[in-house]
């Protein structure tokens, strides 16, 4: 009786040990484990800001993919949850929805995806948002971060800009958030592309060739369904045109789709086509026709010209 007493003791020993390990892992940050795991491998860590979840799709999901395929980490970031970007449904359904999206999107470009429990339409620049990017871009461990130019149309984007400026120099502050160790070195940080003049129109200092990537990139957004049904399709938001289900229907709508979204990057290559010959040649560059553009922002470290064609995935394709 004293053996199966003493093994009896011993079991639940163990089972409590599993229980409270079991626990442990259960309220870790999703990916956590990876991300320590992963930190030292030499690899690159990018984390994307978007405002919406789309955002750093439409902008960045080539470079992504090519990050990806180098075996570089890459999270995107939806800092809303778009639950009102949607013509006919809003709320926490759409918000649901629009996060679901962005995970099998994720799935397919090889990387992370986290969308913020924040309404579309709502953020605001505050500093329990900005200890937010400054968690984000730490736990991260992040090389480069990029976001929105604070002068873009939306104000969700504008402050997705002023938070990741702000966030540009406390994220190396000691004691600012002191509950997620602070970086030694700055990350380099960017701004995603639009073609807004005012105060000062969007100036590439890279510009990346994705055509090796173009249907990837097609087929990311093509699981962002929500989207499809209004302004991809549509040019208009306040009109919904469901996916069609059947197969004929369905490959036409998709057709739309991939025609207005590439042609998107088709008008980046040509017009940073200059930029495109300094960092690939004259004759790589006459060949490109898809491509993803960011600049620098004046914050963070500030690499060389040379540096940064070896930080992003440009050497390889030249």
């Amino acid at each position: 009786m004293k053996s199966h007493r003493h093994t009896s003791d011993a079991l639940r020993v163990f089972l409590g040990t599993v229980g409270v390990l079991v626990l442990f892992l259960a309220v870790l940050p999703a990916g956590s484990c990876c991300r320590a795991a992963d930190a030292d491998d030499g690899k690159l860590r990018i984390i994307v800001f978007g405002a919406h979840p789309d955002d750093c799709e439409l902008k960045a999901a080539g470079t992504a993919a090519l990050w990806a395929a180098q075996g570089h980490h890459v999270k995107f970031v939806s800092v809303t949850n778009g639950d009102i970007g949607h013509a006919a449904m809003s709320g926490g359904t759409l918000a649901q929805r629009r996060t679901a999206e962005v995970k099998e999107a994720a799935k397919v470009l090889g990387i992370e995806t986290e969308v913020l429990d924040i309404h579309d339409g709502e953020l605001m620049p505050t500093l329990e948002n900005r200890k937010e990017f400054v968690r984000l871009i730490r736990q991260w461990k992040a090389d480069i971060v990029m976001g929105h130019r604070p002068n873009d149309y939306h104000p969700d984007h504008r402050y997705v800009g002023v938070l990741m400026q702000d966030a540009a120099y406390m994220v190396t502050v000691r004691f600012f958030c002191p509950d997620v160790p602070h970086l030694t070195k700055n990350p380099i940080f960017l701004y995603l592309s639009d073609g807004f003049q005012k105060p000062n129109p969007f100036a590439p200092d890279v510009v990346v060739a994705t055509d090796a990537v173009i249907q990837k990139k097609l087929d990311a957004i093509w699981r962002l369904e929500s989207q499809i049904e209004s302004l991809w399709a549509t040019g208009d938001f306040e009109r919904v045109v469901s996916v069609p289900q059947d197969p004929q229907g369905r490959e036409e709508r998709r057709k739309t789709v991939n025609e207005r979204i590439a042609q998107r990057d088709k008008g980046v290559a040509d017009k940073y086509r200059g930029k495109l010959t300094d960092l690939y040649g004259v004759e790589k560059a006459k060949e490109i026709r898809y491509a993803e553009a960011f600049e620098l922002c004046e914050y963070g470290r500030r690499p060389s010209s040379e540096e940064l064609k070896t930080l992003f995935p440009i050497s390889a394709q030249k």
